[in-house]
């Protein structure tokens, strides 16, 4: 049991840093973390469509959502399993969220990248997880596998 213990840690430790080699390849560090998100969300808060549902969903705790998303993107990008958050059940009940502000939120999320990304490939990556969360996000939110019965469909 111990040799499997010690075995999953450093199954661990090599995903990790692979992970961060590769973002280090691409010019993705902590500190371009903490700018993305910090440029994003300002920008989301001036958006006339996505800024009011984030607003009246975050009043009074933006700087906690911050760090929180902070913590995310950096999870997911070292594969350090330092996020522990449900994105699904933070998102379930959002006052005015639909799925059409999904492809508003990629569209500001790409135009940031446009302006702050170090380098194609961290635009790249970054898109391609931004629309894996989105499409992912979308399904939870709002598909309903009754929509797909085909009986329906021939109604």
């Amino acid at each position: 049991m111990n040799n499997e213990l010690q075995g999953r840690a450093a199954h661990v430790a090599a995903i990790r840093e692979r992970a961060e080699a590769e973002m280090k390849s691409i010019g993705i560090d902590d500190a371009f973390i903490g700018t993305l998100v910090e440029t994003f969300y300002s920008r989301v808060l001036l958006h006339p469509e996505l800024g009011p549902v984030f607003d009246a969903r975050l009043s009074g705790r933006w700087p906690e959502h911050m760090e929180k998303m902070k913590s995310f993107w950096s999870s997911v990008a070292f594969r350090s399993g330092a996020y522990g958050g449900k994105p699904v059940q933070a998102h379930t009940g959002v006052a005015n969220m639909t799925p059409e502000l999904f492809p508003k939120w990629l569209a500001l999320f790409a135009a940031t990248l446009d302006d702050i990304a170090p380098t194609p490939e961290a635009k790249a990556w970054f898109m391609a997880t931004a629309e894996r969360i989105a499409r992912s996000l979308t399904l939870s939110l709002f598909y309903n596998p009754a929509l797909d019965d085909p009986a329906r469909q021939r109604a």
